[in-house]
């Protein structure tokens, strides 16, 4: 007997993947993957062509039951302005849209919104955390995009009867995973020293496999309609202790110079790269007690574990 009908956008990237992967462990649902390229889920499970960026580019949605929109455009470093803005709206708000419209036509019950941390801001002040019920303050072009594609759902789920379920991860990090994660466990395999010893921040991240579990729970879950979540490891780490644990995963010794984060800081901005010094050294701390509560749900992997299956995956690939 099928399970929910459960079709995932973006299924070719590392959250949508992932979730197609746990959905193919549980019985109660029949995932189907919508991409827009090759991908290594053929055969394992029906694909189906989407381009979210195409009017014309929309999935097959009958008996769709539940949707689980990972695709996206993501953040692209060094993108100001005005285009780079327009250039968001039309992938993450119009094409989400015109997706959640179409699934609401052809009867799709759930749909579920895999947004950003970036809605609520860019950080958070010391022993401060976001929260779900905090007014939103995006930054970025990307961060206004996923606003406002919240904001656009919320009317197109209202006006319809689906109901819509917004998750707002914070850094997702896990095997497969890409960019500055990589590159910094890139860096400690090496044995690159780093001038990040003294930083005493504190940050929320997330496994994905934390996050594909939350995902599931809200497939069907009641309490998670019309409701906002925020999700992490439920442990915030300061950059030198992720670097710190992730070098110890990898059975290395992570080789960092306790430069003073304000020293450090000073340097990034005098070079143009005081984001990426503010994602070094800053606070960014989510609180997920709303999430566990409604949902009854926790986080089923620690920080030692994510990591460890980070770098194991990392190490196959580098074979």
């Amino acid at each position: 007997m099928k399970g929910l009908q459960v079709l995932v956008t973006g299924a070719t990237g590392l959250v949508g993947e992932a979730v197609v992967f746990r959905l193919l462990l549980d019985k109660r649902y029949t995932p189907v993957a919508a991409v827009r390229a090759t991908t290594r889920l053929s055969g394992l499970c029906r694909i189906v062509p989407f381009d979210l960026e195409l009017p014309t580019g929309m999935p097959e949605l009958r008996g769709i039951d539940v949707i689980v929109h990972c695709a996206a455009r993501v953040h692209v470093m060094n993108e100001k302005g005005a285009d780079g803005l327009a250039a968001f709206r039309k992938i993450n708000v119009e094409g989400t849209v015109r997706l959640a419209r179409r699934a609401a036509e052809c009867g799709v019950k759930r749909f579920i919104f895999i947004s950003s941390i970036k809605v609520n801001g860019e950080g958070t002040p010391r022993n401060k955390t976001f929260k779900a019920t905090d007014l939103p303050a995006p930054v970025d072009a990307y961060g206004i995009s996923k606003r406002e594609a919240e904001d656009a759902l919320r009317q197109v789920c209202e006006e319809t009867g689906m109901e819509l379920v917004v998750i707002r991860p914070p850094l997702v990090y896990g095997p497969g995973v890409k960019a500055n994660f990589l590159s910094m466990v890139r860096w400690l395999d090496r044995g690159i020293p780093l001038p990040l010893g003294a930083i005493d921040n504190r940050r929320s991240l997330v496994a994905i496999g934390n996050l594909t579990d939350l995902v599931l729970t809200c497939i069907d879950h009641p309490a998670a309609a019309g409701e906002i979540f925020l999700v992490s490891d439920g442990e915030d780490l300061s950059t030198t202790q992720l670097l710190r644990r992730t070098a110890l995963a990898l059975g290395k010794s992570a080789r960092l110079v306790p430069v003073p984060a304000g020293l450090l800081q000073a340097a990034a901005s005098m070079v143009g790269k005081s984001g990426i010094a503010e994602r070094l050294c800053g606070n960014l701390q989510v609180d997920i007690q709303r999430t566990c509560e409604l949902l009854g749900w926790r986080p089923p992997i620690n920080t030692e574990k994510a990591l460890r299956q980070t770098v194991e995956h990392y190490r196959d690939e580098t074979r």
